[in-house]
């Protein structure tokens, strides 16, 4: 290889940031790490995304115990990725809540996504030793779950695949908020690579059917007020349709990886290249929008073999 992957270059400290984004409901983001949530009930708290670590998730708490002391009792996981997942241990949660598709991501590819991420992203696991290994949900649902923090409702959705197979967003009614996951981001790139080009679109619209006042999106700032939720939400369609359109198109003539990577960075580079994580992301899109148009319908396993093989492909 003749350079590592971007991320393995990205080694500073992000700047914290803590929003809320309704009454009670609170993003906590990092420009461009990992976003977490906050739900306060009446009795309760809810922490959607646990972090990567038990050291990251820390960063969550301390920010967490600056607003409420009430017991950390259910932790929503919006998918299985590692930087997600695997910090899951410091809340000490009682209930950990997964679709039932997201567990079954964690059985087929959970390990090799760990190792896949941990070589791409040495800042996000320091204090890996902590782990105490893949994190299981107790709780799991196919379609849709509600959750009472007292007398405050709080519905876990699975709108569609997107980002992943097993989504699920996190809508907050009586302020009509959702934490929403990687399926929208802002000024942040999409991670494409375990995705569904196809079927985002769909999902993005079931979202903006709900007109929600805020959005605690995946990565990037909070958006507070309709105009930067639907600013979002056609941001990251624009990110999508980018991506695939390109590679889409080099895939029906036949040509090679490369030639995807190339048409893309055309087309992307211009537009995106200021995003958070877009050199991240960049090479995993590229691989999985060239797969899907060339009729792989289920995104092949991330290992850190693979993920070495296809930059050496890229680099020629």
């Amino acid at each position: 290889m003749s350079k590592g992957f971007a991320s393995q270059g990205d080694t500073a400290e992000k700047a914290i940031s803590f929003t809320e984004v309704g009454r009670d409901l609170w993003a906590f983001t990092a420009e461009g790490d990992p976003n977490s949530g906050v739900v306060i009930g009446d009795d309760a708290v809810m922490i959607v995304e646990a972090q990567a670590t038990p050291r990251l998730a820390n960063k969550v708490i301390e920010k967490v115990r600056g607003v409420t002391d009430k017991p950390i009792t259910h932790l929503v996981l919006t998918h299985y990725h590692a930087v997600r997942v695997l910090g899951a241990s410091a809340y000490g949660a009682d209930q950990i809540v997964m679709s039932e598709m997201a567990r079954a991501m964690v059985v087929e590819r959970g390990q090799e996504d760990w190792d896949s991420e941990f070589q791409r992203f040495p800042r996000l696991f320091e204090g890996h030793e902590s782990i105490p290994g893949l994190t299981w949900p107790t709780t799991t649902f196919t379609d849709r779950m509600t959750v009472y923090l007292g007398k405050r409702r709080v519905d876990l959705m699975h709108l569609g695949r997107a980002h992943t197979a097993g989504d699920i967003v996190v809508h907050v009614p009586d302020e009509n908020v959702m934490f929403t996951g990687d399926i929208v981001e802002y000024r942040s790139a999409c991670y494409c690579g375990d995705g569904y080009f196809g079927d985002w679109g769909d999902t993005l619209d079931a979202i903006a059917a709900y007109e929600v006042d805020a959005i605690a999106p995946g990565r990037g700032d909070a958006l507070v007020g309709r105009e930067m939720v639907d600013k979002a939400i056609a941001s990251t369609r624009d990110f999508l349709a980018s991506t695939y359109r390109p590679a889409a198109r080099v895939a029906a003539r036949g040509g090679s990886l490369k030639e995807a990577w190339d048409a893309v960075r055309a087309e992307c580079d211009p537009k995106f290249s200021d995003y958070a994580i877009y050199e991240h992301c960049l090479p995993f899109n590229v691989s999985r929008a060239y797969d899907e148009a060339r009729g792989i319908g289920h995104p092949r396993i991330w290992t850190d073999t693979r993920d070495l093989e296809m930059w050496e492909q890229l680099q020629g």
